[in-house]
């Protein structure tokens, strides 16, 4: 029997569940579906069990994007502000981490509860563990068939995330209707994702596996200072996650591992002050022990201070300060926290998330062609374009 709503949503992650909330508090009556088992997957595992809900700084400067201006007027219509608000009333803690990075002070099962709670209100229906076969629509209408029957909506909203973590469930699902649809899609690429190295990197970094520090990272489109981390198969940590959101494959990087001190004048200082101290051990005064003696053993200085000579302190200096390293790529999907391209915003009312040649067709959230940097923005962008999209539909 076919099932009529007012507002069909495909997709029961943030997005979807801030929009279907919006919508059901309106009057509408709303039914989300997803092909997952559990509300909110990727809400309750984030941070660690504890979710970076927002950013108090969200502003169009600190996303991607063909056009990140087009997230200006959602993230205006809802504010970091209003999202904590609504934690608040339902007396959920926060807490501020680095500056401007909110987190659950307890867990992030909180978060899911509030939508949840807020959805019980409005009267959502969940259809969960139901895949999506066909979208059509008839009549002004969308029909929607899936392995639980079919469902009809005078307006589907498609919040199904993009291609990351493909372990919980993330699908090509969303860009696959775009197109359907007529509605262009910007290629899409892993991001915030660690980066892979050749196997000639990778031998300098074996010793090193395992150790973080602070680090600087820059490429041509962007800089960021946080931490670095040397794994297995490369490079990671937060400051590693940033710069893949702007590397392109090919382009170098470079990497002062320690973006405080300008080793080399600290060297000469050394040099004059302890000039029987080897350099390895007077580099391991700033720089992790392991990671010193492997920059020395690179470039072949086993020497003390008073016999190594200034150029060859600039070589150490410079592996230092100014590691270029070209990646070989990122490790792709499996541990890519967001997806870049996406549903183009050129297609999109940036006011309510609609369809421009589609009416009532909407898309939200990580869908779409609107990326954040790491610490809360993803999230945020999926509240504020959920939210508005749920003032519309």
């Amino acid at each position: 029997m076919l099932q009529k709503w007012d507002v069909l949503i495909i997709g029961a992650g943030a997005s979807g569940l801030m929009c279907a909330q919006r919508a059901a508090k309106r009057g509408r009556r709303v039914v989300v579906v997803d092909h997952g088992q559990e509300v909110g997957k990727k809400i309750r595992i984030s941070g660690g069990g504890r979710c970076n809900f927002t950013h108090l700084q969200a502003q169009p400067k600190y996303y991607l994007g063909n056009d990140p201006l087009f997230c200006r007027f959602a993230l205006r219509a809802f504010r970091p502000e209003d999202f904590m608000a609504l934690l608040k009333k339902y007396g959920v803690h926060t807490q501020e981490k680095s500056p401007g990075q909110m987190f659950c002070a307890q867990s992030s099962r909180q978060i899911v509860d509030v939508l949840l709670e807020e959805c019980r209100q409005g009267g959502v229906v969940f259809q969960m563990g139901t895949m999506v076969q066909r979208v059509q629509k008839k009549a002004g209408a969308f029909i929607v068939q899936t392995s639980q029957g079919e469902w009809q909506g005078n307006a589907l909203v498609v919040a199904t995330g993009g291609r990351s973590w493909p372990k919980i469930g993330a699908t090509g699902l969303g860009y696959a209707l775009a197109e359907q649809f007529g509605v262009r899609v910007v290629p899409q690429r892993p991001a915030l994702v660690p980066l892979t190295c050749d196997a000639q990197t990778l031998h300098f970094i074996k010793p090193l596996i395992g150790i973080a520090l602070p680090a600087q990272a820059r490429s041509e489109q962007g800089c960021f200072n946080d931490g670095l981390l040397f794994t297995h198969r490369g490079l990671s940590g937060p400051v590693i996650l940033q710069i893949s959101s702007y590397w392109r494959e090919g382009e170098k990087i470079t990497l002062n591992l320690a973006p405080q001190i300008e080793i080399y004048s600290a060297l000469k200082n050394a040099k004059n002050n302890l000039p029987r101290h080897l350099v390895g051990s007077a580099l391991s005064q700033w720089l992790p022990k392991r990671l010193a003696q492997a920059i020395v053993e690179q470039i072949g200085v086993g020497s003390r201070l008073a016999e190594t000579s200034d150029k060859t302190l600039r070589q150490v200096a410079n592996a230092v300060n100014h590691w270029q390293m070209t990646p070989s790529g990122t490790e792709g999907y499996r541990t890519a926290e967001v997806t870049l391209g996406g549903v183009d915003t050129q297609d999109l009312f940036p006011k309510n998330m609609q369809c421009k040649q589609v009416p009532g067709l909407y898309f939200i959230g990580e869908s779409v062609d609107i990326t954040g940097q790491l610490g809360g923005f993803n999230l945020q962008w999926a509240w504020s374009s959920g939210y508005v999209a749920g003032q519309s539909v």
